[in-house]
């Protein structure tokens, strides 16, 4: 599985191009390291956590943040199998952030708490996948 950690700046560029005055919901499926990799010099670099307490200290660092600009976790669940799709791909975490709009999750990524509290993400995961969508009306069919 090829690690997808942080997006390339095409990724960004086209997620910053879309409209941002309504509410956004981001799909989030995260496979972490067995152990974290901190950068040399960093508190935690030679603590020996796993790639999920690493990961539990992003969420801790980052819970009030969130708050603060509205966004919630709007569902979280528990991997359990993949039906269709790569073989290789299983994910620890598995939830959808809901955000006021795109304006308040750009808000995050630049918020100088963030940018400390995102190397605990960055040590954490191995590989992620981030997929933003717009939310939809929900009801009891597919289509």
């Amino acid at each position: 599985m090829t690690g997808h950690i942080d997006p390339d700046r095409a990724q960004f560029e086209a997620f910053k191009g879309l409209d941002r005055d309504h509410p956004i919901e981001m799909l989030n499926l995260v496979r972490f390291r067995d152990t974290a990799s901190y950068p040399e010099g960093h508190a935690l670099a030679n603590a020996g956590l796993s790639g999920a307490e690493a990961y539990g200290h992003y969420g801790a660092e980052t819970a009030p943040i969130i708050a603060r600009l509205g966004a919630s976790i709007l569902w979280r669940g528990t991997f359990q199998t993949l039906l269709i799709g790569p073989e290789d791909e299983e994910w620890d975490e598995v939830f959808i952030a809901r955000y006021p709009s795109a304006h308040a999750f750009l808000e995050m990524v630049t918020d100088p708490a963030y940018q400390q509290a995102v190397v605990h993400r960055q040590a954490a995961v191995r590989t992620s996948r981030l997929i933003r969508c717009a939310p939809a009306t929900t009801g009891a069919s597919f289509g």
